[in-house]
């Protein structure tokens, strides 16, 4: 047998590990951030095209209505106008006569002049072939549109 040599003075205690740093993060933490962005980029990008996708939709309807300069033309623009509020304003689906009118002019900047107001109101019930508004009620009419559907939607 060997002599035993008294080295336990030299031996040192059991020395622990420094704690584990959060910084920097390891890659899969890096992936699973990045996921969640792109997935919240990514939904905030699809609800903004389906937004501007009705708001397009509907200034093209319009636009195909601007060679038209009867009172067909200002029946389509108020079916438009009443199609959008029943997407976006549930409770004006009932509305008609001067409460319709008001509604649309109180969700709007401009004013609808008189000639203008008596055509969104009266153009789906007349006939095709009267004349008593010019082709400026129209266009003042398509304009008020335009800028309605620019503004609520």
């Amino acid at each position: 047998m060997m002599p035993v040599s008294d080295n336990l003075p030299q031996l040192r205690d059991i020395h622990l590990p420094n704690g584990v740093s959060v910084w920097p993060l390891a890659y899969g933490w890096w992936v699973i951030l990045g996921s969640i962005t792109a997935f919240v980029a990514l939904y905030y990008l699809w609800k903004y095209i389906r937004r501007k996708s009705k708001k397009l939709y509907a200034l093209r309807l319009l636009e195909k209505l601007k060679n038209k300069n009867d009172i067909k033309s200002a029946a389509d623009m108020s079916e438009i106008l009443r199609r959008i509020c029943i997407y976006k304003y549930p409770s004006a689906v009932s509305l008609s006569g001067k409460a319709w009118i008001d509604f649309v002019e109180n969700h709007c900047k401009n004013k609808l002049k008189k000639q203008e107001r008596d055509l969104l109101l009266n153009a789906p019930y007349m006939p095709e072939d009267i004349t008593d508004f010019s082709s400026n009620d129209i266009d003042g009419l398509r304009l008020f549109c335009r800028n309605w559907i620019g503004e609520n939607l």
